[in-house]
Order: C-alpha cells, then sequence, then structure tokens
C-alpha cells in the first residue's frame, strides 16, 4: 500500500503544501522543516508523486529549450550539458526546434507554453524585445546563451576578445596576409549573427593594431558547414594575391578548408596556417588549431542561471573568456622559416620571425 502526502505531513507537522515545496527543494522552507520533512518521508517510505508535485506548487518541473538547429555539434554538446544540469535538479526538458522564421512566429506568439513549462533557455536566436515580452506574459523564467537583453540572465562569450587573440596568434608567426572565413547571415535564417560578427570585428582590430590596412578580399562568407568553409576558401585561393593564414569563425568551416589546401596540394602548416573557432571534438584528430569557448560550461551555466531565476534569485549575466587551443595548424609563414634557415642571406639579419 502506498504512503500519501498526507501521512508525510501528520508526521512532520506540516502542511501537504510544505511537504511538496520541501521535497521538491522550492524557496520559502526553513533548512529544519525541509529535514523533518525528508525524515518523515524516508522513515514512512513516500515516493513524491510528479503530478502532485505540481498540482502543490503550481510549477510543470519542465524548462523549454530553444534552438535554431538541431543537427550541428555545438547545440548538440550545449543541450546535453543544459539538459543534464535541468535533469539532476529534477526538471524534465522539452526541445524546441525553430528552423524557419514561421517556425519562430508560432513559437513564441502562439501563447502555447504556458502551463507546459517553467522557463525557457534561448540558444544564439537573438529574441527581441517583443518576443521577450510575449515570453513573459505567458510566465516564464529566460535565460539566453549567446545572447544579451536588458535585465534578461545570460551566458556569452567574450567573442570580440577572441577574435583578437586568434589573429594575433597568427600575427606573432610572422604572417602579414590572414584571411578571415566567417558564417553567412542568409536572408530569414535564425541563426543570429552577433557572435560571428564580433569575431571579425576582433581579427580587424588586431590587424589594424599591428599597421595592417582593411582588405575586404580577404573576408569571405559562406553557410556553417564543412562544404561552405571549402567552397570560402576555394575563393581565397584564386585571389590575385593569395592569403599565408586563415582564421575561421568556426571548426566545421574550418575542416572544409583544411580539406581545400590539402587537395591543392599545399601543406598546412608549412604553406598555410589555419585557426578555428569551438574546440570540436575532431580538432584533436586532425591537429587543428583552435579556439576553445568553453562550450560544455555554456550550456551547465545557462541551466544554472535559469535554476536561480526560478528560485527567485535576479538574472546573472556571465561573459566567458576564449582560450588558444595550440595543435599542427600554424606555423610562421614559409618566408620567414627560408631566411631564418639561410642566416647569410640579407633578409635574415635582424629578423626573429615575429613582428
Amino acid at each position: 500500500m502506498s504512503v500519501s502526502v498526507e501521512s508525510v505531513a501528520a508526521m512532520a507537522g506540516v502542511s501537504v503544501s510544505t511537504v511538496s515545496r520541501a521535497l521538491r527543494d522550492v524557496p520559502g522552507v526553513s533548512v529544519a522543516t525541509r529535514k523533518r520533512v525528508r525524515d518523515a518521508a524516508r522513515e514512512l517510505g513516500y515516493a513524491a508523486s510528479p503530478a502532485a508535485s505540481r498540482l502543490a506548487t503550481g510549477r510543470t518541473y519542465t524548462v523549454g529549450i530553444v534552438v535554431p538547429v538541431l543537427a550541428k555539434w555545438f547545440f548538440g554538446r550545449v543541450i546535453g550539458e543544459a539538459a543534464q544540469t535541468l535533469r539532476e535538479a529534477g526538471f524534465d526538458v522539452l526541445l524546441f526546434e525553430l528552423a524557419t522564421l514561421a517556425q519562430r512566429e508560432r513559437f513564441f506568439f502562439g501563447a502555447h507554453l504556458h502551463g507546459r513549462t517553467d522557463g525557457v533557455i534561448i540558444m544564439a536566436l537573438q529574441p527581441t524585445q517583443d518576443e521577450l515580452e510575449s515570453l513573459a506574459s505567458q510566465g516564464q523564467a529566460v535565460a539566453l546563451l549567446g545572447a544579451e537583453a536588458q535585465g534578461i540572465g545570460s551566458v556569452s562569450v567574450d567573442d570580440v576578445g577572441a577574435g583578437r587573440a586568434a589573429a594575433r596568434h597568427l600575427l606573432n608567426l610572422g604572417h602579414e596576409r590572414i584571411a578571415f572565413i566567417g558564417i553567412r547571415d542568409d536572408q530569414g535564417s535564425n541563426l543570429g549573427g552577433v557572435p560571428p560578427l564580433q569575431r571579425l570585428m576582433g581579427y580587424r582590430e588586431a590587424l589594424s593594431a599591428a599597421g595592417l590596412r582593411k582588405d575586404c578580399t580577404l573576408e569571405q562568407f559562406d553557410e556553417n558547414s564543412v562544404a561552405g568553409g571549402a567552397v570560402a576558401m576555394s575563393r581565397l585561393l584564386v585571389a590575385e594575391q593569395v592569403p599565408t593564414a586563415v582564421f575561421v569563425a568556426s571548426d566545421e568551416m574550418a575542416f572544409g578548408v583544411l580539406k581545400v589546401l590539402r587537395k591543392a596540394g599545399l601543406d598546412v602548416p608549412r604553406d598555410f596556417s589555419v585557426v578555428g573557432f569551438d574546440n570540436h571534438e575532431l580538432c584533436d584528430v586532425v591537429d587543428l588549431t583552435t579556439m576553445d569557448h568553453k562550450v560544455a560550461e555554456q550550456g551547465q551555466n545557462a541551466a544554472r542561471i535559469l535554476l536561480d531565476i526560478l528560485k527567485g534569485l535576479p538574472p546573472a549575466v556571465l561573459v566567458l573568456p576564449a582560450r588558444l587551443v595550440v595543435r599542427e595548424t600554424t606555423a610562421p609563414p614559409r618566408a620567414l622559416r627560408s631566411s631564418a634557415s639561410t642566416p647569410d642571406s640579407p633578409q635574415s639579419a635582424g629578423h626573429s620571425g615575429t613582428p
């Protein structure tokens, strides 16, 4: 025979709603009361019914995770980490993929979240003020990942600083014609262009600080895929002056860059240097130098921020740094290595191989 919540309440000397709050770690229950309720539940062998808890607290104990596309390594990783953190806190997860503008509009303005979720984590969608107000009207707490908004909890990366660091690495190796391959923000796309554009800004800042003039022919954009990176690199290889290095705004695109370079007979890094962005799990396989922006931590922190908001805490805003991970796809340009190996040549006098 199952033990009722009323029996636990009677033994602990509290109300049924207090039992539910204490067993779900809802704020507003003292430590002593929480312990008394748990001791009573343990002694009686009580197992809480999720449905009963939801009725008692008015909570669904479900969180929505919203992404523009599921079939990407980055989103898969952050979803997995966020979902694990939420499950450990007793929450279920609903996934929403907003691949088109029509799906996005239905999600934000269809008013179908009320009673289904307590809050949502929105990843890389750059929600508008109207969209955020619509969620608030449905009683949804909100945390953002890869975006920022006034008064909203969020996790983002210092993408400008990351872009600067990637370009500086190549500058410090002695490269001067450094290209940038970025993610194209197609019309109707839901991916959101803020982080990729900030990486471009950091790249430009580093080159400007080094005294190098902006060259738009060195900036190429395409879809965020292996194929997109390959197409963009192919365009750079037919330029009047071919660069000696490239900073790529995503590792997936960088994999396509490496494929094209090797098909063209160029050795990486002897002939050409490549820096990616993400620290994809395959970077170790291809020895790609890249920027690690703590993908797992982004997912975990977004979930924790939302959980804190649901507990009544103020929304936190977290900006994570990115870290350069040097592997085997970057080296000084061939000209500097050649001059360094022939000390009697005029070019080698007084030249250390770095700016």
